[in-house]
């Protein structure tokens, strides 16, 4: 293969994975500081449907972008830079922080979200749409950090 064609591909590979980050904690942004803020004004049932479309169609995208993130993200380590031995400490951190991220992520939606999906009550959605805001501020916050952490990655630390 030609190193030109092989580059653009690594290249594909990186803007693949950047793409996904961007829905990943992007989403999260804005569920966090626009869609919470904007529900206040709603109470009971519309508040809840609302809350429950949203949340459903950035959860399937999350469940997508996510194990994009983490396979591209090990198809560069080990396809380009030949594993952990070979990189600085700042892609071992966004290894790591990547991996906290998904693990919450899979208890956000196996926990609050499915009682959520399953709440009668308002006040139960409610209690489950807090711990889901919850959440998704630590991996908001997770996701900025990793993101930081990304861009200290180009210099030769």
């Amino acid at each position: 293969m030609n190193l030109a064609w092989a580059t653009v591909g690594w290249d594909l590979v990186l803007a693949l994975h950047i793409l996904c980050v961007v829905l990943w904690v992007g989403g999260m942004f804005f569920a966090y500081a626009v869609l919470h803020p904007a529900l206040a004004g709603l109470d009971g049932p519309p508040r809840v449907a609302l809350q429950g479309r949203v949340m459903k169609r950035f959860f399937l995208i999350v469940w997508h972008a996510m194990p994009l993130v983490i396979l591209s993200g090990y198809g560069m380590l080990f396809g380009l830079y030949g594993g952990f031995a070979g990189v600085a400490w700042p892609i071992h951190a966004m290894n790591g922080l990547g991996l906290v991220m998904a693990a919450i992520f899979v208890v956000l939606f196996t926990g609050p979200w499915r009682r959520f999906r399953v709440a009668v009550q308002p006040a139960r959605a409610a209690a489950a749409g807090g711990a889901i805001r919850r959440l998704i501020g630590i991996n908001l916050l997770l996701g900025v950090l990793t993101i930081i952490v990304a861009c200290l990655a180009h210099w030769p630390i």
